[in-house]
């Protein structure tokens, strides 16, 4: 896997962000039914492309690696990327230095699920929803062409989770509108399709309020649990940290309490939550519990 920078013009400036680089993936063949935004997918998991996107290093392994493993398994193409490199998660060091810490230790949880890695650059604390942004993932979308799309739900315990929820949602849209101008130097062809998009669950399972987080499909991770905590521990950086801040591994526990809470409401010892987007004019059918039959 080779890293190189992508280049977005914005308006007066140039935002660089870090991408590998990948070869082209086609689009899978679909039968679009007439006066339903059901999609039925002819193709088998290893013709399907997931990209899952989320804020800041580990926020993936904590939410969604279960699922992906699974994916992994039955043969989908899987890549992961992260908003931010994590430049405020420490004590200690500098920006630059704890992002140069967890780039490293996102690369190699993903080198560990034999997936494809991405950070976006944006910076902690400094996502926001204007046009520079929207043209960014956009153009990241197009470069990936996903099939399904896991991203941070829309209510959650900080604004860069919500905001990059916003950001993937948009995208998801305009990526495939032929005349909408990326401003990137060497522009990605437009999306053929919207793709599945599909929210993780809130960090806790709760919303701001302390409610229970909506999810209308549970997966069951307990075959991969073990693998999931030990991707998590390859961000050895935060859960120092929090080892410091707490006096306990509160960061592998947690992650394992809150699996067990949701894996509990299917009689599973362990799970993962999602919620699909189906407003217009997104696709309804629920391709991930198609491919991984879940009723």
């Amino acid at each position: 896997m080779s890293i190189g920078y992508f280049d977005v013009a914005g308006p007066g400036r140039s935002t660089r962000f870090l991408q590998e680089h990948l070869p082209d993936t086609p689009p899978i063949s679909l039968h679009i039914h007439s006066g339903s935004r059901e999609t039925v997918v002819d193709a088998d998991p290893a013709s399907l492309n997931i990209l899952a996107i989320h804020a800041h290093p580990d926020d993936i392994e904590i939410q969604c690696a279960g699922t992906l493993l699974k994916l992994k398994q039955l043969g989908c193409c899987v890549s992961v990327a992260t908003m931010t490199p994590g430049d405020k998660g420490s004590d200690e060091l500098s920006a630059e230095e704890i992002s140069n810490v967890r780039r490293a230790e996102a690369a190699a949880s993903a080198a560990m699920m034999d997936v494809d890695y991405s950070c976006l650059e944006f910076r902690d604390l400094s996502i926001i929803f204007d046009n520079d942004s929207r043209r960014r993932m956009a153009e990241f979308l197009r470069r990936k062409h996903p099939d399904i799309i896991f991203a941070p739900p829309p209510v959650d315990y900080m604004h860069d989770h919500e905001i990059t929820s916003q950001l993937v949602r948009d995208a998801c849209f305009n990526a495939a509108v032929p005349n909408y101008r990326t401003q990137q130097w060497d522009p990605a062809p437009h999306c053929t399709k919207i793709p599945h998009l599909y929210y993780v669950d809130a960090v806790e399972g709760t919303d701001h309020f302390g409610m229970r987080h909506p999810v209308d499909m549970i997966v069951d991770v307990s075959d991969v649990i073990e693998k999931r905590l030990e991707l998590l521990t390859c961000h050895a950086s935060q859960r120092n940290w929090l080892q410091r801040q707490h006096g306990i591994d509160e960061y592998i526990n947690a992650s394992r309490r809150w699996a067990a809470r949701r894996g509990k409401e299917i009689g599973a010892e362990y799970g993962e939550g999602f919620r699909q987007y189906k407003g217009h004019p997104h696709p309804t059918e629920n391709l991930l519990g198609k491919i991984l039959e879940i009723q």
